[in-house]
């Protein structure tokens, strides 16, 4: 079946499938805690957008930036408004201390989609739109970032991005407030790992049709793959000893692969012009 149409005027965008799992987001999670825009921002203001059928994710992303970032608000944004109603009833049972989330979480609940309404012309220090766009054409994703980053505060950004139902296989997409991608991020989880390429399932809409010969990103995740194979003697240390065998190579050769601090994390993070399409 064909993605339902948003039912309203004003709300712009389709109703997503709406899969939710508790830590599903974890890693973006993390990501977003340590990046120097929401630790800067004179307003941390944070929108979570198409968070689906439950309010958990928008809950954990409260839970684990005011960690880092004292005064965290989270918005969690939603085109279909039985979801908000629903999300709004979760609130209320946190709000009596019912859940293992803190009664004063800074968390609210509101019908919106790519227009990103928000109270006052609020603008958001970092827009989450997660396992949004999968079920969008590629050509509609530039108008919908151009949408969404229109709201950002001008030193904002953008984090569009892909994972699989556990959470186990990341990948996302920073882009800044002049709608322009920046760098593309891999996360996945190490253990058991059979090959990095398997995050080419999960790629953004932007990137998912170009993993095939003659595009960058096949030859970044290629490339990946080699490294990873030929690092198997250092397996018996561990997979994130494997995997940092695997960059350091990469890196050696030239590749753009910096950000160590993250590798132990199964994270790898490049330069949006390494991977950016051929036109």
């Amino acid at each position: 079946m064909p993605p339902e149409k948003a039912p309203a005027r004003g709300v712009v965008g389709q109703i997503t499938r709406g899969t939710t799992n508790t830590n599903r987001l974890r890693r973006i999670d993390r990501w977003i805690a340590r990046h120097p825009v929401l630790r800067r921002a004179a307003d941390p203001f944070v929108i979570d957008l198409g968070y689906g059928a439950s309010a958990v994710t928008v809950l954990e992303l409260e839970e684990r930036l005011r960690r880092a970032r004292a005064g965290v608000d989270v918005l969690g944004l939603e085109i279909d408004p039985a979801r908000v109603e629903r999300a709004r009833t979760q609130l209320v049972d946190v709000r009596a201390g019912r859940t293992a989330f803190s009664p004063d979480a800074h968390v609210s609940f509101a019908r919106g989609g790519f227009e990103v309404p928000t109270p006052q012309g609020r603008r958001p220090a970092v827009l989450r739109a997660f396992n949004v766009l999968r079920q969008y054409d590629e050509h509609e994703v530039k108008d919908a970032w151009t949408r969404m980053t229109q709201r950002l505060h001008p030193d904002g950004i953008l984090v569009e991005g892909t994972c699989d139902e556990l959470g186990r296989i990341c990948t996302w997409v920073e882009i800044g407030a002049d709608a322009a991608p920046r760098t593309l991020t891999l996360s996945l989880r190490l253990t058991e790992l059979a090959s990095p390429s398997i995050a080419a399932e999960r790629l953004p809409k932007a990137l998912i049709h170009r993993n095939v010969p003659g595009e960058p990103v096949h030859d970044f995740l290629r490339t990946l793959d080699e490294e990873w194979t030929r690092a198997v003697g250092t397996a018996s240390f561990g997979p994130v000893q494997r995997w940092r065998t695997a960059l350091d190579a990469m890196h050696a050769a030239g590749w753009p692969v910096g950000g160590r601090a993250r590798w132990r994390l199964g994270e790898v993070t490049v330069p949006w012009s390494l991977v950016a399409p051929v036109v």
